[in-house]
């Protein structure tokens, strides 16, 4: 890959691990530096080593001390037959955990931003060649299932199983998420997992009985404080579910669980490491990734189903109204720490102003050249990659050089707004490219 080459060209001239990244403005390069302000060294000199390496045209430092690297036409012409996603995972087995919502009703807006990010970030973790596993908790024990058996959440007379049958047909039918495991915290108990962890944590010394409940000594793992896990009524609580289930995981073989939670999880964060702690596990084995608010917006005004109390805009009547393309980019393009605003004017737009409809555009391109490439029964001999030097040949092969760049990132940090961003500059290089070079009539 182009940014690991510069990487590591920059690492033999100043020793240092230096960071690489995409100029926001085009005339800065196509690739910049910082070392030599972090390590203190003098960037014209570093400069001076790399100016007649054959991959740039240009090395230009700039104040107050950017190294900015600009990419050869005979190098990026090279690139065309060799961009290739890197195995970074080589096989290691992560699960992604995600939506796992409480059976009290159908999926809302909320569900959405974890369901579209999960299985969008199991996507890049399989191509980057990790063993991916996508999992539902299923709720199916403790109060939210016997007050759904009394009609008590939302008016609701069905029971926690119609509810999460429901949800389950929703899920791989209309948001088309596939689903490895659907596992059952009722099971838990049913198979006595939840009671070799109280052995376990007993055997540790690690619970202690008070005012008639069972403790678990969190704080001593860095809790705020001490946690319950069986209350003075007999009922366990969620984090002894959670113990048992961590533990399951683990012993399938799982090397990394990400979570994808709500951000009024956010609490939990502490003792769930604090759990980790405890079994003896280590940090690198668990990743949560909290989400904030969605805010459906109209005509510039926040949208509400009705002004009724209780009432709630369900996942599926997004889906209906702006189409699963639409609701799966808009979800994806923020970060999880960062509240989304989902406009549904600009959702339902027809139009380029619609990033899902810009993107599908160029998709749309691409397949019909293709598709008249084959009718015609058109091969490409002798490839003479010396004839793509037009200025929107060069972008849009700068613009697909990065994507296994997009895809490594995104497997380390999990940041999967990298994903529609990278598509909307991909897309706008090849709506450039469509228009000034003419594949099939030239």
């Amino acid at each position: 890959m182009t940014r690991k080459k510069i990487k590591k060209l920059l690492k033999e001239i100043t020793g240092k691990e230096a960071k690489v990244e995409y100029p926001a403005d085009p005339r800065n390069g196509d690739y910049s530096t910082n070392v030599a302000m972090t390590a203190k060294l003098e960037p014209n000199k570093i400069a001076a080593k790399l100016k007649d390496e054959p991959m740039f045209k240009k090395v230009k430092v700039v104040k107050p001390g950017f190294i900015n690297f600009y990419l050869s036409k005979e190098y990026l012409q090279k690139q065309v037959n060799k961009i290739k996603i890197p195995n970074i995972g080589k096989g290691k087995k992560v699960q992604v955990e995600f939506i796992s919502a409480n059976p009290t009703g159908p999926l809302h807006i909320g569900n959405g931003r974890g369901a579209f990010f999960g299985d969008a970030l199991a996507n890049v973790l399989e191509k980057a060649g990790f063993k991916v596993e996508r999992e539902y908790y299923i709720n199916d024990r403790g109060k939210q299932v016997e007050n759904l058996k009394k009609g008590l959440y939302k008016g609701e007379t069905r029971t926690a199983k119609q509810i999460q049958k429901a949800n389950q047909k929703f899920i791989t039918q209309k948001l088309k998420i596939k689903f490895d495991v659907w596992f059952s915290e009722q099971s838990l108990y049913d198979s006595k997992q939840t009671e070799k962890v109280l052995k376990l944590l007993d055997k540790k010394g690690l619970t202690y009985k008070k005012e008639g409940a069972l403790w678990f000594k969190t704080s001593k793992f860095g809790d705020d404080k001490d946690r319950v896990l069986i209350k003075k009524d007999e009922e366990s609580t969620y984090l002894l579910s959670d113990i048992a289930y961590f533990k399951n995981k683990m012993n399938r073989g799982c090397k990394l669980v990400i979570n994808l939670w709500g951000a009024d999880h956010h609490g939990y964060v502490p003792r769930f490491k604090a759990m980790i702690r405890a079994l003896g596990y280590g940090q690198q084995t668990w990743q949560p990734l909290l989400f904030q608010m969605v805010r459906l917006t109209k005509t510039g005004k926040e949208f509400r189903m009705s002004k009724r109390k209780g009432a709630f805009v369900t996942l599926e009547w997004l889906i209906d109204e702006v189409g699963l393309d639409a609701a799966r980019f808009f979800f994806l393009n923020r970060g999880p720490g960062s509240h989304l605003n989902f406009d549904l004017d600009l959702a339902k737009e027809q139009s380029e102003k619609n990033p899902v409809y810009y993107v599908q555009y160029a998709h749309a391109r691409i397949c019909s050249i293709l598709r008249k490439l084959k009718n015609q029964n058109l091969k490409l001999k002798n490839q003479n990659l010396k004839l793509l030097k037009h200025p929107s040949e060069l972008k849009l092969i700068k613009e697909l050089i990065k994507f296994p760049e997009v895809v490594e990132d995104v497997a380390a940090d999990y940041q999967v707004q990298r994903l529609p961003q990278y598509a909307l500059d991909l897309a706008a290089a090849f709506h450039q490219f469509y228009r000034d070079c003419r594949v099939l009539t030239a």
